[in-house]
């Protein structure tokens, strides 16, 4: 999977855990902060994360998913783990 490809499914992914925020979250880049820039509160963030898990196949259980700042964070972290 491309860089661009886990970027979307990311958004899609964000948008489904806070639906009134799509379209902002679809004029996103990677560099947006995934706490104030997105809004992520803890039922979204807690979404967000096992949604991640389940279509990447990743786990994030070694680390914190509060320890990444932004959405490029995430998306070096899925592509390390393939």
């Amino acid at each position: 999977m491309t860089r661009i490809e886990i970027f979307e499914k990311l958004k899609d992914i964000i948008k489904r855990a806070l639906p009134d925020r799509a379209e902002f979250i679809d004029a996103c880049d990677e560099t947006v902060d995934l706490h104030t820039g997105i809004g992520l509160n803890s039922i979204g963030l807690l979404y967000v994360v096992i949604a991640i898990e389940e279509f990447f196949n990743v786990s994030f259980d070694e680390v914190s998913f509060n320890d990444f700042s932004t959405v490029a964070d995430v998306i070096d972290f899925i592509e390390k783990q393939d």
